[in-house]
């Protein structure tokens, strides 16, 4: 059995995820997280949450996942968010054509080579269906639009759809958003929530599904405002595949720091550089194997019209490098589209240090003159006026200005538009922001994660699996056991694992089967620590047996009748403030109450 197949079992026999609605054969694309799975993915949103949102002082929404159709007509979700699709002739399986080359053929990037050279590449290869073996050659090769649609109110009147991405919800609340922030650029909205994409073949377990949680940022800055404070994330260590090494087909990555990526140019925006940093960190808390992790810049074919630069986090899962998080600049594409499309201000008023005065040119014409002289289309006239004042003023130097109207061409005499150059003093601007978007796919770290926490090895001659969560991660933070349900032991377990629990500590109670089988039973969690109440618990000194999950060693710490310094100490170590090794020798260091001596430690 390889190690794949080993996390495909034991995340669906302990509970972590597994394809949903089995009871009725499945549905592809789609998966429940157990018991297990749930916590862990809880305490990842709380894990970004902590990082991009709380630490820096950012607001958090939670919008509707269904939006009316305008939405992604701005947006330009319902022209452009198309994947490639081609059904089979034979079986009538729908393939995503991209991936049938990607998958055949030495081409990496077939998604940017467009339909009709990818049913070329498909014929020129003779690739073959792979669920029936039929001759794919000469088959057309469609845009597939990956939203799911459905109808908001009785009737087909209303259509919307289920929304792609979270940042739309984002976006078109950004008039009410930036009077929260009370108008002053930057300001950042996050929102952490479920997304839809009709995917024509999921795969890869949870890397391609269709439905899963985004955690996006949306950070407004003004286009010409200062950079980010860099000092933070200046000697953060990255490891970038910038385009040149791509295009090169080299394997190595650039090893740099974010200041060094920025002086040499490799990194473009000082903004996406700051975030690279934070990301980069964060990812190491929460257990993302470095060894495994980069930065790919986005090459010029797959990159967003409206992004000026874009780079992805990318983890290896097996032999394949998985997209995990993008991190672009918008500009200010999509607030310019909302404000075109819905008539709203997508704007923040940037008042001056001092008021300045400007002149202007600037018309009033004599509509005693237009209204006879052109009737209805006096105001098509009025607006051609206005045009021309601001675009070319000199115009306006003659007797008479050419002006023209459906196509006709007029003359009026310049008395007449009333034009003259106006001085006014002004306050300030209003300015459309540019976005900075860090957007994860928390289901694609889940896995990331999941696969870089797995370990194996050898306990006393047995072989052993467990996953090296981190212990702010760990879904279950602290198992508690009786050493046998009698002689108060079982009593003192429960009131010990109550304690923890009026904590906030994820607590599993267990005195089913031998100690070293539940000790099993926690480390395939990931269960950081266990604790065993004896005999010397009840009717000795009331210490309990430590057990760390990632040594396999025990030792003996006090957990008499007073526990704050056994809780204090396990609230450390889910902090991160403290290791296994320094709560043991912390809490041991001195005697149990009532006693001289330290306590003794002990092996599995």
């Amino acid at each position: 059995m390889t190690d794949s197949d080993r996390l495909t079992e034991l995340a669906t026999r302990r509970g972590f995820y597994f394809p949903a609605a089995g009871a009725y054969g499945g549905v592809a694309g789609f998966y429940t997280y157990g018991p297990q799975g749930a916590a862990l993915k809880r305490n990842l949103e709380s894990a970004w949450r902590d990082r991009f949102l709380t630490r820096e002082g950012h607001m958090e929404v939670d919008g509707p996942t269904v939006m009316p159709e305008p939405v992604f007509e701005a947006s330009g979700h319902l022209d452009g968010f198309d994947d490639m699709i081609l059904e089979c002739p034979e079986c009538g399986a729908s393939h995503r054509a991209d991936h049938l080359v990607e998958d055949n053929t030495d081409i990496a990037d077939a998604e940017a080579l467009g339909t009709e050279r990818v049913a070329q590449v498909i014929a020129e290869h003779d690739l073959d269906c792979p669920i029936c073996g039929a001759v794919l050659a000469g088959e057309s090769v469609a845009a597939f639009n990956l939203m799911f649609g459905t109808n908001i109110g009785p009737g087909s009147s209303a259509p919307g759809y289920l929304r792609p991405e979270t940042a739309q919800a984002i976006f078109v609340e950004f008039p009410r958003l930036a009077e929260y922030a009370r108008n002053q650029l930057p300001f950042g909205v996050g929102q952490i929530g479920k997304a839809y994409r009709n995917e024509i073949s999921p795969r890869r377990g949870l890397v391609r599904v269709r439905e899963f949680t985004q955690a996006e940022l949306e950070h407004f800055v003004h286009p010409e405002g200062a950079p980010p404070d860099l000092s933070g994330v200046a000697e953060v260590s990255l490891s970038l595949y910038p385009i040149d090494d791509q295009e090169a087909a080299t394997t190595e990555h650039v090893e740099t720091t974010v200041s060094e990526a920025l002086e040499d140019g490799v990194i473009g925006s000082p903004w996406v550089a700051y975030y690279l940093g934070i990301a980069k960190e964060w990812y190491e808390r929460i257990g993302v194997d470095m060894d495994r992790f980069r930065f790919r810049q986005h090459l010029p074919g797959e990159r967003a019209h409206y992004a000026v630069d874009c780079w992805d986090a990318e983890a290896e899962l097996g032999s394949n490098w998985i997209e995990i998080a993008g991190f672009s600049t918008r500009g200010t594409y999509d607030l310019s589209r909302h404000a075109e499309h819905s008539g709203e201000s997508m704007t923040v008023f940037e008042p001056y240090e001092e008021p300045r005065t400007t002149e202007r040119p600037a018309v009033d014409p004599d509509m005693s003159y237009l209204g006879p002289e052109f009737g209805d289309r006096a105001p098509a006239v009025v607006e051609a006026l206005e045009q021309r004042a601001a675009s070319e003023p000199e115009a306006f130097d003659g007797e008479e200005i050419e002006i023209a109207i459906d196509g006709e061409s007029h003359s009026i005499p310049v008395p007449i538009t009333g034009f003259e150059i106006v001085e006014e003093t002004i306050s300030g601007e209003h300015v459309t922001p540019e976005v900075i978007e860090p957007s994860f796919g928390v289901d694609r770290v889940f896995a990331t994660v999941f696969e870089h926490a797995f370990r194996r090895d050898s306990v006393e001659g047995e072989e052993r699996t467990y996953l090296a969560f981190p212990p702010e991660l760990a879904p279950t933070f602290v198992g508690v056991f009786p050493l046998m349900d009698k002689d108060g032991m079982d009593e003192r377990a429960k009131e010990i694992a109550d304690a923890l629990r009026e904590r906030g500590f994820a607590v599993e109670y267990d005195s089913s089967g031998s100690i070293g089988r539940r000790y099993r039973r926690q480390d395939e969690i990931g269960t950081p620590v266990c604790l065993t109440v004896d005999y010397e618990s009840v009717e000795g000194d009331g210490s309990v047996t430590l057990r760390d999950r990632d040594s396999a060693t025990q030792s003996r710490v006090p957990a008499g009748k007073g526990l704050d310094p056994l809780l204090d100490a396990l609230t450390d170590l889910r902090a991160g403030r403290q290791t296994v090794a320094e709560i043991d020798a912390g809490l041991r260091s001195g005697a149990v109450a009532g006693s001289d001596e330290p306590i003794d430690s002990e092996a599995e």
